[in-house]
C-alpha cells in the first residue's frame, strides 16, 4: 500500500473522499490496518476508558499506534483504574495528557464548578484544547465513535477530514451495534469501566455524568438537564 506523504489540507480532503469509497464495507480491523500503513508514524488514537475495544483492536493489529487518554481532572476513579488496567494488559504506548490548568487553578481563575455554570467553556478548557494540542504533528486520528451510541453521529463517515484540527478523523467501529461491541468485549476479555454495568452506558467527567434510566437514551446521562449533547471534540 502506498504511504501517504506529509500532506496539506487539500491532500487530506482528497484522501478522505477516496478512502470513504475504498473502505466501503471494510471491517474495523481493515480500517485500522489502512490507517497504520498509510500514515506510519503520523496516526494516533484516543481512548475514553469506558469500553476499550478500540484500543484492544489496535494492540492486535498496529500496536505502534500511540493511544492518548485525556485526564480532565474530573474523572471517576473507575475510569482511571480502567486506564491502568488497559496499560497493564497490553503492549500499547498509552499516553496520558492533562489540561494546562489543574482543577484548582481553573477554579481560581473562573470560579468553582465552572462545569455547572458554563459547561461548554469547561469542556473547551479541559477537553478540546488539550486534545487539539495532542494532535499537533499527526495527520490521522482514530476514534471510537459509533453511530449506535449517539444518533447525532448518523451522518458521520468512517473517514472524514476534520477542518478544525487539520487531520483525518477515522472511526473504524462506526457501524458497530451495541451487540457487536458486547460480542467483541466478551470474546476478547476487553477491559471495561465497571460503571458501564452500573447504569452508566456513556461515561464522561464525574460531575457531568449521571446514571441512565433503563431503556432511556444512553447519552441522556451526559450533561443531564442541559442543552448539551457533545463535549466539542466531535463537532
Amino acid at each position: 500500500m502506498t504511504v501517504v506523504q506529509r500532506s496539506d489540507a487539500r491532500v487530506l480532503q482528497a484522501v478522505a473522499r477516496y478512502a470513504t469509497a475504498g473502505l466501503e464495507g471494510a471491517d474495523a480491523a481493515e480500517v485500522i490496518r489502512w490507517a497504520a500503513d498509510s500514515f506510519a508514524g503520523r496516526v494516533v488514537s484516543t481512548q475514553a476508558m469506558a469500553n476499550t475495544s478500540m484500543s484492544h483492536l489496535i494492540s492486535t493489529i498496529a500496536p505502534e499506534i500511540p493511544i492518548v487518554f485525556l485526564d480532565t481532572g474530573y474523572h471517576f476513579p473507575e475510569t482511571l483504574a480502567t486506564r491502568d488496567d488497559l496499560a497493564a494488559r497490553t503492549n500499547l504506548n498509552l499516553i496520558t495528557i492533562t489540561p494546562v490548568q489543574t482543577v484548582a487553578e481553573q477554579d481560581a481563575q473562573y470560579g468553582k464548578d465552572l462545569w455547572a455554570r458554563d459547561p461548554d467553556l469547561c469542556c473547551q478548557l479541559r477537553k478540546v484544547r488539550p486534545m487539539e494540542e495532542a494532535l499537533v504533528g499527526y495527520e490521522a486520528w482514530i476514534t471510537g465513535l459509533r453511530i449506535s451510541s449517539a444518533t447525532s453521529r448518523e451522518e458521520v463517515p468512517v473517514v472524514q477530514f476534520d477542518e478544525k484540527r487539520g487531520v483525518l478523523k477515522i472511526s473504524p467501529m462506526l457501524h458497530w451495534s451495541d451487540e457487536d461491541l458486547l460480542r467483541y468485549t466478551l470474546e476478547n476479555d476487553v477491559p471495561v469501566n465497571p460503571l458501564m454495568y452500573d447504569g452508566y452506558p456513556s461515561i464522561g467527567c464525574g460531575p457531568c455524568t449521571a446514571r441512565v434510566a433503563p431503556g432511556a437514551d444512553p447519552r441522556s446521562g451526559r450533561w443531564a438537564g442541559q442543552d448539551k449533547i457533545e463535549c466539542g471534540l466531535h463537532t
